[in-house]
């Protein structure tokens, strides 16, 4: 990518998509919370615990270059976002859950987040390739990223609620655009290489959404948590945020390649989330038959 777009394009468009998510908060979600704390606790358990580990797990598995082992350690530590939302709003999750999810996993994955990608920089030591480390700077630059744009689309929400909803339909169809863009943009630059990462992380990424997707319901219904917000939650820990990731690649960390992994996962996750939520949605209509 040209330095236009890694220094100036990438932040703006990771900032319309925080500042979209803003815009749909309250300080409510927040405090939802306490009115669910089993389906909160066991989704963000699982997305911010399990899944680096079993990340770094696939990543040695596949013996993947480490940069690209990076990446996808990079991407697990991403949060989920606004795509989440959509699904679970397609698929009758709890839509109300994934934004309080996405609320709170917002603000720790800019704590988190850091912490995952520099263990995995130091582990994997792709030193050759010059990339360094989230260093404080750096820290506060993702901090900055991940945030801001959130408190302001929050601010403009609570000084008028009606522009948010106004606002809210041509924000999400910017984001949309903006993540089609940073994908193309992202798999153009690396064009050369583009068949051989695909080979590379194409089946790591798939396996990996596979399983957060499955786990992230899973996991709640075997924790006594209802059906829709086992769908919200299955979303929220399947459907990563990765025009997050590649903006911490490349405007943050300065590597394209590092930013593929993100890239094939944002191609590879919508067919996977699609046929996961027909599964889902299908399943529990079978029962509810069943049972009639």
């Amino acid at each position: 990518m040209d330095s236009a777009l890694t220094s100036v394009g990438l932040p703006i468009a990771l900032a319309v998509v925080m500042f979209g998510l803003g815009l749909s908060l309250t300080v409510a979600d927040f405090a939802r919370v306490a009115r669910t704390p089993r389906a909160v606790a066991i989704a963000l358990a699982t997305q911010l615990l399990l899944l680096p580990v079993v990340c770094f797990g696939l990543v040695l598995a596949f013996d993947l270059d480490p940069l690209l082992a990076v990446g996808m350690m990079l991407l697990a530590a991403s949060p989920g976002g606004t795509t989440a939302n959509l699904f679970s709003h397609l698929f009758r999750g709890d839509v109300a859950l994934n934004i309080t999810l996405t609320a709170v996993n917002s603000v720790v994955a800019a704590i988190t987040l850091p912490l995952v990608v520099n263990f995995a920089l130091d582990y994997f030591e792709p030193t050759a390739d010059g990339v360094v480390g989230l260093e404080f700077g750096k820290v506060v630059q993702v901090f900055a990223l991940v945030l801001v744009p959130v408190v302001l689309g929050m601010l403009v929400r609570r000084a008028s609620a009606s522009f948010a909803d106004r606002a809210d339909r041509p924000v999400r169809i910017v984001s949309g655009v903006v993540l089609v863009v940073v994908i193309v943009g992202t798999i153009v630059a690396e064009i050369e290489h583009t068949a051989e990462y695909m080979a590379a992380v194409g089946l790591v990424s798939a396996l990996f959404c596979a399983f957060s997707l499955a786990v992230g319901y899973l996991l709640p219904r075997l924790g006594k948590v209802g059906h829709r917000q086992a769908i919200a939650s299955a979303f929220e820990v399947g459907v990563h945020n990765s025009t997050l990731a590649i903006t911490v690649a490349v405007s943050v960390l300065g590597s394209e390649r590092l930013a593929v992994p993100a890239a094939v996962y944002a191609v590879v996750m919508f067919p996977l989330a699609a046929v996961a939520g027909l599964l889902l949605t299908r399943g529990r209509a079978a029962r509810d038959a069943a049972l009639d």
